[in-house]
């Protein structure tokens, strides 16, 4: 079979025009980024679809194939007769040449153009890099001016940030040798900073610039919060994100709509597309697909709890992604046992996938599909196994050949997707907002995570206490954790019982507007693996990249 990106490469695509007509907007409406990218300039105010969300089980290292199932449900729908869009998350530079890869899709389940989407798109990733770093050097001379607003470099809360797994970069000190005050410093990875939350939080360009100016950027000597409006660049920042805040415009390998803008993780930051790329496609169309990252636990969590509460919004149906060899790996079987039929395994990981599908439906409340991503090694057994099994849990599971087969392979989910798309149904939360932040924590570890509760370190009780105090506490709570298992722990796979989850630091996001719970030994700033796919990754004589996936 041809790779991802020769697949892609292979395509005709439709020039950007045609995909802007078939959502009904002129040329006037789209800014062009050459034949096949476009921003989207005009957005609609009505929103008629119904939106469908697609999560996931709790992922192996390479993720199970959500954003390659999400566009093969798109294609399928289309293949249906329905007017679809999608709306999925921008790739990031650190994945792409570090573990998993792209974030385009796969096989016959893509958006193209593959590789610019990849790279570096229409620069929305650049712009918040740039305007995050700008509130970063701002802040530095400030202080090295003289300091007005005297500020303590000890208390110093905002980061610097890459678009690039770089562990180097986690902890340093900066202006050494005199070129600036000496303090230690601390970088993010672009899709964790709170600028890129920010901007996919703003309904507006009104509502960015509010956002940015109300960043937190450390306390002075009295022990006050400092913000970025003191430091009167919110205006700058919002001037570098101007064009970075209009959606994007793309395709699918079979000409389906595609609006991918923005990208933050769900392990560490809130893991959903931007809220105006989801006004966008809700105006546009009669059905969205859009996904959100990692497991449900972490993205379905963060849209459903945070998004949907911010943009007014809630999905019609979710569906759940899963593949046999990923719930055999939950259920203890090693690598060379992934590729034979293992029903023991599999019978003890289903849990896993059961606890996710009764999340959606008994805490959310929601209509739940699961889509298994075929695996040419999956036996009838394993099949069956997983249909008697995801039934009896009050869901429906459909395999898919998206990878292989495209919108084809996606007919059968899309239609059962349809149907349960019609159920009546509204949108429960996991929390009460109004309580105090450690309920909202425990109640997301008792009702999602289906642990006991959390423990708080003695610096994550203080900071809790601060944040009330300081008038932050009826914000929505984003948690930063493994995303390999629904405890803390990696390890702790399947449906792990009896665990607590334990919350060592909080971070009052004041821009961003909630409050991040960090868990576990989870990291800001991803580092690279023994041999990260940048190794395999090249441009042949021709200028053609080549080995990106």
């Amino acid at each position: 079979m041809l790779s991802d990106i020769e697949i892609a490469k292979n395509c005709k695509m439709k020039d950007i025009g045609e995909i802007a007509a078939s959502l009904g907007l002129a040329e006037e409406d789209i800014e062009r980024y050459g034949k096949y990218k476009a921003k989207i300039s005009a957005l609609p105010k009505a929103r008629r679809a119904k939106l469908v969300l697609v999560t996931a089980i709790n992922p192996t290292a390479s993720g199970e194939g959500k954003t390659t199932v999400s566009i093969g449900l798109a294609d399928g729908m289309k293949r249906l007769g329905k007017n679809v869009c999608l709306a999925l998350r921008e790739p990031s530079l650190g994945p792409v040449f570090g573990i998993k890869g792209g974030a385009a899709g796969g096989g016959y389940a893509q958006v193209v153009p593959m590789e610019d989407i990849n790279l570096h798109f229409t620069g929305d990733l650049h712009a918040i890099t740039a305007a995050n770093n700008l509130l970063c050097a701002v802040l530095d001379n400030h202080i090295f001016r003289g300091n007005a607003l005297d500020i303590d470099p000890e208390k110093v809360y905002f980061r610097r940030c890459l678009d690039m797994n770089d562990r180097s970069l986690r902890n340093v000190i900066v202006g050494r040798g005199g070129e600036g005050v000496e303090r230690e410093e601390h970088f993010e990875i672009t899709a964790a900073c709170e600028v890129m939350a920010i901007l996919c939080l703003a309904t507006s360009l009104a509502d960015l610039k509010r956002r940015l100016g109300n960043i937190i950027v450390g306390e002075n000597r009295k022990g006050e919060y400092v913000y970025a409006r003191d430091l009167q660049v919110e205006g700058a920042m919002c001037s570098l994100l101007k064009d970075a805040i209009k959606p994007n415009l793309v395709q699918t390998l079979e000409g389906t709509p595609a609006i991918v803008h923005g990208g933050p993780f769900a392990n560490i930051a809130h893991g959903c597309n931007s809220i105006l790329a989801t006004y966008t496609a809700l105006g546009l169309a009669d059905w969205v697909v859009t996904e959100a990252g990692f497991g449900a636990d972490l993205g379905a969590e963060k849209f459903l709890d945070t998004k949907c509460r911010v943009a007014g919004i809630q999905p019609d149906c979710i569906v759940v992604v899963a593949t046999v060899k990923a719930l055999k790996l939950h259920g203890g079987a090693d690598k060379a046992g992934l590729s034979e039929e293992n029903l023991e395994a599999l019978e003890k990981g289903l849990p896993n996938l059961y606890k996710h599908i009764e999340n959606m439906r008994t805490v959310y409340k929601k209509p739940v599909v699961v889509a298994m991503n075929r695996f040419a090694s999956d036996t009838a057994a394993e099949i069956e196994a997983v249909m008697r099994g995801v039934e009896k849990a009050g869901a429906k599971a459909v395999f898919t050949d998206v990878f292989l087969k495209g919108g084809e392979g996606g007919r059968e989910l899309a239609a059962a997707v349809c149907d349960a798309a019609m159920q009546k149904s509204e949108l429960h939360f996991a929390y009460d907002l109004n309580d105090p932040i450690e309920k909202k924590i425990d109640d997301i570890v008792k009702n999602v995570y289906g642990g006991e509760g959390a423990e708080f370190s003695e610096i994550a009780r203080e900071k809790i206490a601060e944040a009330e105090a300081r008038g932050y506490g009826k914000l929505p709570v984003i948690v930063a954790k493994t995303q390999y298992s629904l405890s803390d722990d990696a390890k702790l796979l399947a449906r792990p019982q009896g665990f607590k989850v334990r919350v060592r630091d909080i971070i009052v996001k004041g821009g961003a507007e909630f409050i991040v719970a960090v868990a576990g030994n989870i990291m800001l700033m991803p580092g690279l693996g023994a041999h990260p796919a940048a190794e395999r990754i090249d441009v042949d004589e021709n200028g053609e990249i080549v080995g990106l996936s």
